[in-house]
């Protein structure tokens, strides 16, 4: 099993639920390194002072923060310790919310909770208030020398903690333009709505499957047998002319009435046949 990155605690009002954090995401992307392209030698970086010219090992590196063009102030792991106010170890839950009502800007990356060593019963009972409240947990979490907001919910037999921006890490919808409802017509609209409920369909995230990462695995193995494999490429036309819409919609919607057609066309040939065959039994 995965090596926990994080051991702790949920606080939760007066109680406290040890816990273990894990990944829970895979990155399946194949890895590149850079290479020199006369000999395909790995290239390996160095830190090197601006003003000496020579490599720093690591054990000679601090952190700076750059409050002027080339001033800085040094922080020490100290004052990173000083810094996350000593609740180093906990997830404090500061609120219960509706999670309709969180922005779905505001989250990031997923991570299972597992209970510590004989917290079993203790998790399972906070997992399954938390389920019955259909509420999430707003909470506050030191990681990796930062703090982070973070979303306590339950998914299946696991609570999931969720990282969070803040508030003032979303840019402000007011800095950009979009553009109003006013020039909408009624009968783009009614057709837009019906090219969306003819793509509807029940989530089924296995079907959605990364095209890119599977090429370059193709191009990878390919190279390895000393071979270029073909792969159908896709282009979007580049449109220069003002777009009729309704033209769009039109063909959109004639576009997933054929799939459905061209899907079932196959199963009535069978159906026709076979009643034939009955006929000249």
């Amino acid at each position: 099993m995965a090596r926990a990155m994080w051991k702790g605690a949920i606080a939760f009002g007066l109680v406290n639920i040890p816990v273990e954090l894990y990944s829970a995401t895979r990155d399946h992307r194949p890895k590149f390194r850079l290479l020199h392209a006369k000999d395909e030698s790995p290239v390996h970086y160095e830190r090197v002072c601006q003003s000496e010219g020579k490599p720093v090992g690591w054990e000679d590196l601090v952190k700076g923060y750059e409050y002027e063009k080339g001033q800085f102030v040094v922080l020490t792991k100290d004052d990173f310790k000083t810094a996350a106010l000593e609740k180093t170890k906990t997830v404090d839950i500061l609120d219960f919310v509706d999670p309709k009502e969180v922005d779905e800007r505001y989250f990031e990356t997923p991570y299972y909770l597992q209970p510590g060593k004989g917290a079993d019963r203790a998790y399972a009972l906070i997992r399954e208030a938390i389920r019955d409240s259909g509420k999430i947990g707003v909470a506050k979490i030191i990681l990796r020398d930062a703090q982070h907001l973070a979303a306590l919910e339950v998914i299946g037999d696991a609570l999931v903690l969720t990282m969070m921006r803040f508030a003032d890490e979303l840019a402000d919808l007011g800095d950009f333009r979009f553009p109003k409802t006013g020039d909408i017509r009624a009968a783009e609209l009614k057709m837009a709505k019906q090219l969306v409920e003819s793509l509807s369909a029940k989530w089924e995230p296995e079907k959605y499957t990364d095209e890119y990462r599977d090429n370059l695995m193709r191009i990878i193995k390919g190279k390895l047998k000393g071979k270029t494999p073909r792969l159908k490429e896709r282009e979007t036309p580049q449109q220069a002319e003002v777009i009729d819409l309704m033209a769009r919609l039109r063909a959109s919607l004639e576009g997933t009435a054929g799939k459905g057609k061209a899907a079932r066309t196959p199963a009535a040939k069978k159906r026709k046949t076979d009643a034939r065959k009955r006929r000249v039994a």
